[in-house]
């Protein structure tokens, strides 16, 4: 949800999307990757489709500290275990969760600025945010550790930067800690159901679901970036809306609708690792259609659903609204041309920083349009 949570502002989605009792089984996932040494050499990369000089593949030594905190590409190569098990959560990936909380609350009509419902929300986005989108990070990174060895050779777990079983360890702290505050809200809300635990309950199982196998939602480009959209935007809205006010089955519809934007956001990640996608048979959009198809397939998504949503809120008697959305489309729509669509590997950050923030709005103006 709220856990599958998994990005916006500069990556969104950057995740690349996250039973239980096979998720863990230390010494055999141990062995898998201990007893193999991945050697990547620069000149196996297809400098058609990823560049010869791709950021993930700058010297440690080079690389940015801010991008390090963050979890983003470009990373400096850090040593304090601390830092790195931040690194792992992505903290950018955190906000579109925490907006997804926002907009929930929103949508429900009665959330009021006291000491209470404030309280409320914050501990809502811990747990959306910091926990389960953390714990979905780390355990996308720790089924990804072949792929970034050949994509990013420098992350945490690929270098060796931190144990095996240290990042196990983060993976069942952040789990059964966001389920832990899940049930505490609960309780705070006074839920006969305990509605909040089970959405981050499922939140949590399709995110193992995705980046594990043997499903591996990752490795079809449309159900996993479905999945990941759909986590990102409608999970933590519905924890939101949950907590103060009652789910409806339009606001469900409507939510879900606006996932398939996020399938065109989780999308845009998808161009920096074509090389090692590639090379592990996983089928995402850009290996399977290329470049080209698959960028056009990405603000399609984008796009096409946003417009749709306008004409959902002109249809049911909320015209300003719906101009409101069209006036956040339209930037959208010239960043697209400005960065994306010109090349989706070199501008894929400039795209989302500059592009995103307008569809978070566009969220937010939807919840408000929802809500009366």
């Amino acid at each position: 949800m709220v856990s599958a949570m998994a990005s916006l502002v500069n990556t969104v989605y950057s995740t690349k999307l996250s039973s239980h009792s096979n998720a863990f089984r230390t010494p055999h996932l141990a062995s898998s990757f201990s007893r193999r040494r991945l050697v990547v050499r620069a000149t196996e990369t297809d400098t058609n489709e990823v560049g010869a000089k791709s950021p993930d593949m700058v010297p440690a030594e080079s690389g940015s500290s801010m991008n390090q905190i963050l979890g983003i590409k470009g990373a400096k190569q850090e040593t304090d275990k601390w830092k790195i098990r931040v690194q792992l959560t992505k903290p950018v990936t955190w906000p579109p969760l925490i907006w997804g909380v926002v907009c929930g609350a929103a949508a429900s009509g009665n959330f009021h600025w006291t000491l209470e419902d404030v309280a409320k929300s914050i501990v809502c986005m811990m747990m959306s945010g910091p926990c389960l989108t953390g714990y979905t990070q780390t355990i996308n990174d720790w089924y990804d550790k072949e792929i970034d060895a050949i994509n990013e050779p420098y992350r945490p777990i690929p270098s060796g930067a931190i144990s095996e079983q240290e990042v196990l360890t983060q993976i069942w702290v952040l789990l059964l800690g966001g389920l832990g505050l899940a049930g505490l809200l609960d309780v705070w809300a006074g839920h006969d159901f305990p509605v909040i635990f089970y959405l981050a309950l499922g939140g949590s199982l399709l995110s193992y679901i995705y980046s594990a196998p043997p499903l591996k939602l990752k490795q079809n480009g449309w159900l996993g970036n479905f999945a990941l959209g759909s986590s990102y935007i409608s999970l933590p809205w519905w924890a939101g809306q949950a907590l103060f006010g009652t789910l409806t089955p339009d606001v469900i519809v409507l939510t879900l609708l606006y996932s398939i934007a996020g399938l065109g956001i989780a999308i845009v990640n998808d161009f920096k690792s074509i090389e090692g996608d590639r090379k592990m048979g996983l089928q995402s959009l850009p290996v399977a259609f290329g470049t080209e198809t698959a960028k056009w397939i990405c603000v399609g998504a984008i796009d096409i659903t946003q417009l749709s949503v306008a004409g959902y809120l002109v249809g049911t008697g909320k015209p300003y609204y719906a101009l409101a959305l069209l006036g956040l489309i339209a930037p959208q729509i010239f960043f697209q041309f400005k960065y994306f669509l010109k090349d989706p590997v070199k501008y894929d950050v400039k795209y989302q920083a500059s592009a995103q923030p307008f569809l978070v709005l566009g969220l937010l103006v939807t919840a408000l349009a929802t809500s009366h």
